[in-house]
Parts: structure tokens; sequence; C-alpha cells
């Protein structure tokens, strides 16, 4: 035991005097303390200039910087956002009418009956989410603000070329009194103009079983706009549908957002009617409307082909959520193809 007590309580000086280190041992003994004073060294403060001054703040990515295969937008889930079929068809490249402006002169021209009316289509691809809720904070004509509820739907739509072009083909293998041709319809790519607007049809139930409907246009909110884009996707470009009045070139895909306010709760059932979507139309002339000395175009009337987005709402008036809302209609289809 007194040894054990001699030999921890013996100075560090008297130690370094029974047993002197060796050269070489010496040496690794100053190495080591010089490895060691490093790490001390860089935390001592620096009192350079370079060193006091503030760091830059951090700044995003430049362009083309990102990993291979990673994007700068918020990633979806496959089934977030609902894709409709465009259901493109030949027939709607064609019409035949009576040309009643030639047919009222003179009722025995036979080449003005039933005559073929050709022209281009195309259509765009559009996907949307269902419609969702927002509160923002609204400016008032009196400068004061009010807080209101927002109904939006966010979309995205592509042009995918291949606009339906016909074509006079030949005439047909027999001979007949007006030399009509047949046509062959033929694919282009090329760009289109996009002119959308967005109806919000809704469906309230009134005492004794009767249903009442309203007609709410989309509006352009700004502050619902940033509001939105926020909650959304902050780095992605959303458009209004004024500002989504342009032309959208071959393959090009643009993201917009439809905002409806002052909706009423007690909504039960609603359509959303998108129309630009496509150029497709059908005319048709009222028997009789037209006499000979009228304008042109009188007593006919033109429907154009728009997409409608069913939804329903099983909720009442008050405490309105958008977890309320479910795309599709009990008894009926998520969303059809209409002329109107």
């Amino acid at each position: 035991m007194v040894l054990l007590l001699s030999v921890r309580t013996a100075p560090a000086a008297d130690q370094a005097a029974q047993a002197p280190a060796a050269p070489a041992t010496a040496a690794k003994a100053e190495a080591g303390k010089a490895a060691s004073a490093k790490p001390a060294a860089a935390n001592v403060p620096a009192t350079t200039p370079a060193a006091l001054a503030k760091p830059s703040p951090a700044k995003p990515p430049a362009a083309g910087t990102l990993p291979l295969g990673r994007s700068p937008y918020r990633r979806l889930a496959p089934w977030i956002m609902q894709t409709v079929d465009p259901m493109r068809s030949l027939g709607e490249t064609v019409s035949y009418h009576d040309v009643v402006e030639v047919l009222a002169a003179d009722p025995n021209l036979a080449w003005a009956k039933d005559t073929s009316f050709h022209h281009d289509v195309w259509t765009l691809e559009f996907k949307f989410k269902p419609v969702r809720m927002i509160w923002v904070d609204e400016p008032t004509v009196g400068g004061k603000m009010q807080r209101k509820q927002i109904w939006y739907m966010v979309y995205s739509v592509t042009n995918p070329g291949k606009v339906f072009h016909p074509v006079e083909d030949k005439e047909l293998g027999y001979a007949t009194s007006q030399k009509k041709l047949l046509y062959r319809v033929v694919e282009e790519d090329r760009p289109v103009r996009f002119l959308p607007e967005f109806v919000l049809d809704a469906y309230q139930r009134l005492s004794g079983g009767l249903v009442s409907d309203k007609r709410y246009p989309d509006r352009v909110i700004p502050v619902a706009m940033a509001a939105i884009r926020m909650r959304e996707d902050p780095n992605r470009h959303f458009l209004n549908s004024v500002q989504m009045c342009r032309q959208i070139g071959v393959g090009q895909t643009l993201w917009g957002i439809a905002t409806w306010e002052d909706i009423d709760l007690a909504t039960y059932k609603f359509s959303v009617v998108v129309s630009g979507l496509t150029n497709a139309y059908r005319w048709q002339d009222k028997p009789g409307a037209y006499k000979v000395g009228d304008p042109p175009l009188t007593g006919r009337t033109f429907s154009s082909r728009m997409l409608k987005l069913n939804f329903w709402r099983p909720a009442d008036k008050y405490h309105a959520r958008e977890e309320e809302i479910r795309y599709g209609q009990p008894g009926g289809v998520d969303y059809e193809w209409v002329y109107r």
C-alpha cells in the first residue's frame, strides 16, 4: 500500500528525474503538443477585418445547379392532380347546314342545301386539384379589411399539339352535281391561344323540396393569389384567369388558379364549367328566323364545347371546410364535355 501511494503522489519532476525520456520519445511528445495546440488556436476568435465581417446571406441555387432528377417545385402524389380525358373526335371538324341566307332568296339552289363546313380543331390537356378553401383579408371599398372565405382550384394546361386539320383529298368515285370532295384529317403541331373562363354553378335546397341555382364567375383576387401560392407551392408561378390569356406553345405547360368568393354556404352540390380548352363548336339556324334583307347570322346560335367538373358537399351552411367537398356527384359522373 505504501508503495502505490508513493507512486501516485510522486511529483512529475521527480518522475522525470528517475526516468529521463529518450530523445525519440521527447520528439514524439513535442509533436503531440503541436498537434493538440492546433484546435485550440482555431477556437481563438480571429481579429482580422475579414473575420469580423458579417457573413453574406445564403443565396438560392442558380438554375441548373440542382442535383440531377431534382425539381425546385413541390412534389405531388400521383393521385393529387386529376386528369381529364379530352375525348377528341374527328366529327368535330365538320358540320352540315343549309345556307339559309341563300335559300331565303332562291329555295331551289341545291348546292346551298346540306353543305359541309370544315374547320380545324385543337384541344388542350387539363389537370386540376379538387376545389379547396382559404381565408384571406380582402380590402373593401371603404378601405377596411374584411375576412372572407375564398374557394379556389389549382389547375394546369398543356398544349400537346396534334391539331386536327381537314384537307381536301379527292373527288368522290361517282359523279355529283355539286362536285363534292372527300376530306382527310391530318394532325399538325402549332401553338394555340388559351382564353379561359371558370364558372361555378351552385345548387341549394329550399323549403318544399325546391332547388335553386346560382352562377359565380371566376374573380381575380390578388391578395388571395399570394396566400394560395404560399400554401400550394411558393416556388411555382401561378397565373390568374386574366394572366392566363396567352398563346401556349407545343409541349408548354402553364399553371393557374381560379378563385370564387361569396359562395352561398347552403350549396350542397356544384359544378365548375371550364371554357377555352378547345375551339370545337356547334351552330344551328332557327327555322324561318332569317328573312330576305335581314343581317347575316340572324336566328343563328352557336354553342362551344366546355368541360364540366362535378362536385358535391354533404354538409350544412355552418363552419364550411374544404374537407367536406367531394369530387364527383352521387348517381352522376365526375366530369363531362358539354355544349353550351
